[in-house]
């Protein structure tokens, strides 16, 4: 080898040996100027340590991420443990704020505000442990639709005062095959302690009443428990709630078709005798126990609605200001004031197509008529018993009637 081959082999050990070296000094291997040995390797193991530290806090959110089919009553809620919720938000898909509430010692939160059927949510929750490290979680859920839930519309209204006869009606806006589960989620009771039993009529409509009329007075008390209640296959209930309604005096009036007069009895005692005309032989009035559901001061009717046309098809009456009517049927049947028949018609001829009429001046404002006065005396679910009309009894579904049942029959519907 001559010199200058040896030369640059020298060179070539020379600097891959430096290259080794500096590859050494880049670890932390040796010793530095200032004598501070594996400084730098003890501080990336710190470093790396806290980044893989987390936070104890857990927290969890409910409906759990990716549900359907969720409640919209009460079933969203985030909760901490081993730890305090900082912040949390909820909004619907397109980004509309929910309103919600922290508690108190900052371990839960709820939305405030009932949530919407066939709704998709987003929750984002964050909270911190002991330590001060934070948590996050995130979730999305979205609410059950209205082809998967039913929901029962029910009367008479929370918070108002109904006469003695009013039955608790519910009806629901899907047809329910498991009859017995939902009715075992709906209490019915009353401050009387009289006993009430729920009806069934037909697969949409449930009612309840006592064997005899409400306590005047009491108070009743309706709880909806058919949260998640299957009320049909695939169908489920969404109302989670308690109501509670007055009842007021007891009044009862019985008309008599025969005689023509209406007595109005109020705690079992008369305090009106009032004339009436009832439905004419060709168009009788119904027999039966009926309890008042609607009351109008002025209302239009029009025979071509319930059936009573002429050869044309328009109706054969159509009033368009029918004073101080009172509903007692679906199909139609009032107790109503009468402008235009003749006064002498009241307490000796039956005239009506089947109402009971009475006498009334027109725009209803007359306070000296007999219909004004039992309007004002009257409030819905009075009831009104009709008798010696020549027709059969009403249905006991067609309006609030099912006082037309006895006892017997009306526990016999029960599907509990």
């Amino acid at each position: 080898m001559t010199n200058s081959k040896r030369r640059k082999g020298l060179v070539a050990a020379s600097a891959l040996l430096g290259g080794v070296l500096m590859l050494s000094a880049c670890s932390g291997g040796d010793d530095d100027a200032s004598g501070t040995k594996g400084k730098d390797t003890s501080q990336a193991k710190a470093d790396e340590a806290a980044a893989k530290k987390s936070s104890a806090a857990d927290i969890r959110i409910t409906p759990k991420d990716g549900s359907d089919n969720a409640s919209i009553n009460n079933s969203a809620a985030v909760t901490v443990s081993k730890g305090t919720l900082t912040n949390v938000t909820m909004t619907t898909a397109d980004g509309t704020a929910v309103a919600g509430q922290l508690s108190a010692d900052k371990l839960s939160w709820k939305p405030s505000t009932q949530l919407e059927r066939s709704t998709t949510y987003k929750v984002s929750a964050e909270a911190k442990d002991a330590s001060g490290l934070v948590a996050h979680e995130n979730a999305s859920f979205t609410t059950v639709s209205p082809a998967n839930s039913f929901i029962g519309n029910f009367t008479p209204e929370a918070g108002s005062t109904v006469g003695v006869g009013m039955p608790v009606s519910i009806n629901f806006d899907k047809a329910i095959t498991n009859k017995a589960a939902v009715q075992k989620g709906i209490t019915v009771s009353s401050s009387s302690g009289q006993q009430v039993v729920g009806h069934w009529f037909g697969a949409n409509r449930l009612d309840f009443r006592p064997e005899d009329y409400w306590k005047e007075n009491s108070t009743v008390t309706l709880k909806l428990a058919l949260d998640g209640v299957e009320g049909a296959p695939g169908v489920t209930g969404v109302q989670q709630k308690t109501v509670t309604f007055h009842i007021g005096r007891n009044q009862v009036s019985y008309v008599d078709a025969k005689t023509k007069q209406m007595k109005v009895t109020q705690d079992g005692k008369t305090v009106k005798t009032i004339p009436i005309s009832a439905g004419s032989p060709e168009h009788k009035t119904y027999n039966g126990v009926m309890v008042m559901s609607e009351k109008f001061k002025q209302t239009r009717m029009n025979g071509a609605t319930v059936g009573f046309t002429d050869d044309d098809g328009k109706g054969e009456y159509d009033i368009k200001d029918v004073p101080h009517a009172i509903r007692l049927t679906s199909s139609g049947t009032f107790i109503h004031g009468n402008y235009w028949g003749a006064k002498s018609v009241f307490g000796s001829v039956n005239t009506s197509h089947g109402c009971v009429g009475l006498s009334d001046t027109k725009g209803a404002n007359d306070k000296g008529t007999p219909a004004y006065w039992f309007y004002n005396s009257s409030i819905v679910g009075d009831v009104v018993v009709i008798s010696h009309t020549g027709d059969k009894t009403v249905q006991p579904d067609n309006g609030l009637n099912g006082w037309n049942l006895s006892w017997a029959d009306w526990k016999a519907g029960s599907a509990v």
